[in-house]
């Protein structure tokens, strides 16, 4: 049986609505102390730092974007290899992520680490903060007890050639709101929503190479740390909206490809400053490779470096008032999970 995921940005394309999000409840000034997530500079009650509109390229009229993937072959579709996706069970239901190794190969082999010695089963949700994020990977009763691993060094960004790994550049976009309001180009690799000084500057500098980094868009996994950047250790978060403020300032090493409505069910507050709050728990956290086979479904995301994928595109930007691109934190990449 296949499945076929599609989230709320498709939502927002084909409505022109600004956001599908769901809508804060909680706006209340959060501590970043020990491995929190910094607040600072976030608009929580939209979920996101405000961008520019997004100033994506104009294209013509195409048909509609499930046309468009109802007529995909299989070769439009990638599948994800076992050993790179991640299932999170909780009693919501199960989070399906892809883990990133070519942007964060040091992360993505802590979470199978962690994984392989069951480290997160019965750890909780301990900060959770609507149209923000979902974070875990603490002790069940002190979120700040240290895991029995060394902290990592961070990997923000990469270098990379672009002859060996491609990123398309579909619109201009802020690197940081906060941090860094320098302009670079925002497209995908892999399906992962990516940021990048343009691959021309490559030919003028000396090693031929140019900084990316993977976008905080809704559905990142990325790693919690302490004001130290090299601190990250084992406490994780979801993004649960945007948070463009962390780009290139926090480590994302994977992003959700199935399971968002379990993420955002997750019980909202935060163990010692919210009263009454009673967290989720992780109810298991294995590496799909090491699941039983009946238990380990294959999970297919569409190639976004083919032109079934650049139809897509054209179909969503028809379907804009503007016949542009949206934001390219709302352009949904579909899934299809085949059991």
């Amino acid at each position: 049986m296949t499945r076929l995921f599609t989230s709320a940005a498709l939502c927002a394309v084909l409505f022109a609505s600004t956001a599908c999000a769901e809508s804060t409840e909680n706006g209340a000034d959060v501590s970043t102390e020990g491995f929190d997530v910094s607040m600072q500079g976030a608009d929580v009650a939209s979920g996101t730092d405000a961008q520019p509109e997004a100033d994506g390229p104009i294209v013509a009229e195409a048909g509609s974007p499930q046309d468009v993937i109802d007529a995909a072959p299989d070769a439009a579709w990638r599948t994800v290899d076992p050993e790179n996706l991640l299932r999170i069970r909780t009693r919501h239901g199960m989070i399906w992520v892809e883990l990133a190794p070519e942007f964060a190969p040091a992360h993505a082999e802590r979470i199978r680490e962690l994984s392989r010695s069951n480290f997160f089963d019965f750890k909780v949700f301990h900060r959770v903060i609507e149209g923000f994020m979902v974070q875990g990977g603490g002790a069940p009763d002190n979120p700040n007890v240290a895991a029995p691993t060394p902290p990592l060094r961070a990997e923000f960004s990469i270098q990379r050639s672009p002859d060996d790994l491609n990123i398309s550049e579909l619109q201009e976009r802020v690197i940081n709101p906060r941090e860094n309001r320098s302009r670079a180009q925002a497209g995908f690799w892999n399906g992962f929503p990516a940021g990048t000084l343009p691959a021309a500057q490559a030919f003028i500098r000396e090693d031929g190479q140019v900084d990316s980094w993977l976008l905080h868009c809704d559905g990142a996994a990325a790693m919690a740390r302490t004001a130290d950047p090299n601190s990250a250790n084992a406490q994780f978060y979801i993004v649960r909206g945007e948070a463009e403020h962390l780009n290139a300032t926090y480590t994302v090493w994977g992003k959700v490809r199935a399971g968002m409505d379990a993420a955002r069910a997750i019980r909202v507050g935060t163990i010692g400053e919210t009263p009454g709050f009673s967290p989720d728990f992780i109810m298991g956290f294995h590496i799909a490779s090491d699941l039983p086979e009946d238990e380990r479904p294959t999970v297919q995301v569409f190639d976004t470096d083919t032109p079934d994928f650049a139809r897509y595109l054209e179909a969503l930007a028809a379907s804009n008032r503007n016949n542009r691109l949206p934001d390219i934190c709302t352009i949904d990449v579909p899934v299809r999970i085949i059991e």
